[in-house]
Parts: structure tokens; C-alpha cells; sequence
């Protein structure tokens, strides 16, 4: 009887996860048409028709002080006016590294050793960045995506991205590179225009190390932004790579940071330009 339940079970989970990938690659396929088509914005939002979870989760310690004791109440009983800002993150990487380990830490607090593997999972949490309630959408990508154009679909939705592979795997800390072209074709953009973190993750695996730390840094220092080495198993530096992300996301779009908050960089907000008149003869 138990081997009858398993068989149903893991059918079931078969079942469930090709339903969930042709929703999803028929809901891009239909924004990408309608696109074309020019019905739609171009800035298409692939988190409808891929499972979207919502989550109001426990704000980040280092933001909480910053915060006075209205703020932590409202924080805490998820109170409030709605969050004015949404900062979309896109998790990127080879299949395996960790990015939904991650992203499953980050969101719930807790380390998921076996899960399934997914064409795209989407996340939403409400968080307290410097003073300031936003949500942080969260888009966990898969390694590889079966059509490209289901793949930069999701890249032209982010606005910042998180580029994972596995200290002890050395093909996927290869891939990184690909993966940043990728975005970069995408969002049409050079170098310095998008926010990346470079991500080198399952540090508590250090005795099975295959990329050396200065080797990665090398890396992101040609591409000029911050390398961060994580944890998902023992959650180090999880929060840092998200709230640093979003600090740059913030900063450029033009938001101000609190300059007495610990690690906010108080940047200047550019000014806003002016749009030149066309006048036809």
C-alpha cells in the first residue's frame, strides 16, 4: 500500500511540475507575441501565470533600528500604508548552485536541502530597507532555460540581478560569464548600467573549495561590481546580498538613502532632465 501512495505521490509531483513549466513557457510565449504585436507594454511583468507567493516576512535587524516605535509595530503587525517601492530581483546561475537554496533562505528563514527543480519560481516580501518600507520581488530562475525567449522575458523584467555559482564547482563559477552577456544583450546596456551582485555560495563547503576567493574577485572587479561569498545551509551573508543589491537598485533609480543607517550610501539624486520640445513647421 505504501509503494502504491509513493507511486501516486511522486506522479502527482511529475504531474504538478509539467503543468506549472507550459504555463509558464505559454504565458511568456503569449507576452512575447503581444509584444511584438506592440498590444502590450514592452516592459513585460512574467510574474503573472508563474506561482507568485506572497510573503510579509521578519524585517531585517540593522533596518529595525533604524526605525522608531510606530515603525516596529507597524513592521512587525504588517500595518501601514502599502509599500511604495518594488524592487525586482532576478536570481541567475548554473542548475545546482544554490540560487533557490537562496532565495528559500532569504524568504522563510530555513535551509531546504531537496526540492524540486523549477523553470521559475516568483517571491514577494515586504521588508524595511533603511528606514523605508519597500517589497523586494524575487524572480529564482532555472540553470537552463529550454526557450530563449522565455529566458530574456525574464531578464527584461529584473532590475537587478544575482549571479550565483558554487565555490566547489568550477564549470558553473565558467558560466557566470555567459550569464552576464546574456543580461547585458537583454537589457540592452552597457557594463555599469545594471545592477549585479557576483555571488560565489556554498562557503561552509570551503574543504571542497575549486574556485579560489581572489580568482572571483578578480572576476568581479572586471565587471565592476561587489563580490559576496554565501551560506544558504548556514545563511551567511544571505541578507547582505539582497539588501546590498536593493540599496544599488535604489540608488539607481534616484532614491535617497539615509545617510545615519549603517551601510546606506547617502548618493546624491540626479537630476531629473528635461524633455525637449519638437516643434513641426
Amino acid at each position: 500500500m505504501d509503494a502504491v501512495a509513493n507511486i501516486l505521490s511522486r506522479s502527482w509531483s511529475w504531474l504538478r511540475a509539467r503543468c506549472r513549466t507550459f504555463w509558464t513557457w505559454l504565458t511568456c510565449l503569449f507576452a512575447t507575441l503581444c509584444e511584438l504585436c506592440g498590444c502590450c507594454e514592452s516592459d513585460v511583468d512574467v510574474e503573472h501565470g508563474i506561482a507568485h507567493r506572497k510573503h510579509t516576512s521578519d524585517i531585517h535587524p540593522a533596518d529595525l533600528s533604524a526605525m522608531g516605535d510606530v515603525g516596529k509595530k507597524q513592521a512587525a503587525s504588517g500595518g501601514g500604508s502599502a509599500p511604495t517601492h518594488v524592487h525586482k530581483v532576478i536570481m541567475v546561475g548554473s542548475g545546482g548552485v544554490g540560487k533557490s537554496a537562496l532565495t528559500l533562505q532569504f524568504m522563510y528563514d530555513e535551509f531546504i536541502e531537496e526540492y524540486e527543480p523549477t523553470k521559475a519560481d516568483s517571491y514577494r516580501k515586504k521588508v524595511v530597507l533603511d528606514g523605508e518600507e519597500c517589497s523586494i520581488d524575487i524572480l529564482d530562475t532555472a540553470g537552463q532555460e529550454d526557450y530563449s525567449a522565455i529566458r530574456d522575458n525574464y531578464y527584461r523584467s529584473g532590475e537587478g540581478f544575482i549571479c550565483v555559482f558554487s565555490i566547489t564547482d568550477s564549470e558553473s563559477f565558467d558560466a557566470t560569464n555567459e550569464f552576464r552577456e546574456q543580461i547585458l544583450r537583454v537589457k540592452n546596456a552597457t557594463d555599469a548600467s545594471i545592477p549585479i551582485m557576483l555571488v560565489g555560495n556554498k562557503s561552509d563547503l570551503n574543504n571542497e573549495r575549486c574556485v579560489m576567493q581572489m580568482q572571483a574577485q578578480q572576476r568581479a572587479e572586471q565587471w565592476g561590481v561587489p563580490y559576496i561569498e554565501t551560506s544558504a545551509k548556514n545563511r551567511t551573508n544571505v541578507d547582505k546580498v539582497f539588501y546590498d543589491l536593493m540599496r544599488e537598485i535604489k540608488r539607481r533609480k534616484g532614491g535617497t538613502l539615509n545617510a545615519n543607517v549603517p551601510g546606506g550610501d547617502a548618493a546624491p539624486r540626479d537630476k531629473p532632465r528635461k524633455k525637449k520640445k519638437c516643434t513641426i513647421l
